[in-house]
């Protein structure tokens, strides 16, 4: 969802506070594609300080799929947003610098690639369904969380590969 702050950013000291809602429904990175099923309104907070920065300031809620790391079941996880952002403004800054934020274009503030931008900051290293999750088996690929599968448990000793190895040729003996 894009917003016109052309008023904010002409007007020295202008405040300007805004309840938005995002359009954002996925989210999209290297990792994958996430789908989100809940957000909350974006409480945000907009200032021109002297004409030199526009502050940004705001909290959302985020709950975002993201599949378990060992079993690979859908979790729901809430990211909370804590947005505060100072971007330079008008003298302060080329062009090059309001561009290269990717969320703001001239008067235009992109507020889905923001909260974009902070989930991206915000995404947890691991997602595990419980903290005693089993993981799904190395060999058949069933959930161990779900059923118990057939296949052997028995891991051998990656040291004791080669010696393996040797048995395993003189087996036809």
């Amino acid at each position: 969802m894009k917003i016109n702050i052309t008023d904010v950013l002409s007007i020295e000291g202008m405040i300007v506070e805004r309840q938005i809602y995002s359009e954002l429904n996925a989210f999209s990175s290297k990792l994958g594609n996430f789908p989100i099923i809940g957000k909350t309104p974006f409480m945000m907070h907009l200032e021109n300080k002297e004409n030199k920065h526009l502050l940004i300031t705001g909290e959302t809620d985020v709950s975002v799929a993201v599949p378990c790391d060992r079993c690979l079941q859908e979790v729901p996880v809430r990211i909370h947003l804590t947005i505060d952002q100072a971007v330079p403004i008008g003298e302060a800054a080329s062009e090059g610098e309001m561009e290269g934020t990717g969320y703001l274009a001239g008067t235009s503030l992109d507020v889905d690639r923001l909260i974009h931008d902070e989930i991206l900051v915000s995404w947890p290293t691991k997602v595990l369904c419980s903290k005693d999750c089993k993981g799904i088996c190395r060999k058949c690929g069933a959930n161990l969380n779900r059923e118990s599968c057939a296949c052997s448990k028995a891991e051998p000793d990656p040291r004791m590969a080669a010696i393996q190895d040797i048995f395993n040729q003189f087996k036809e003996v």
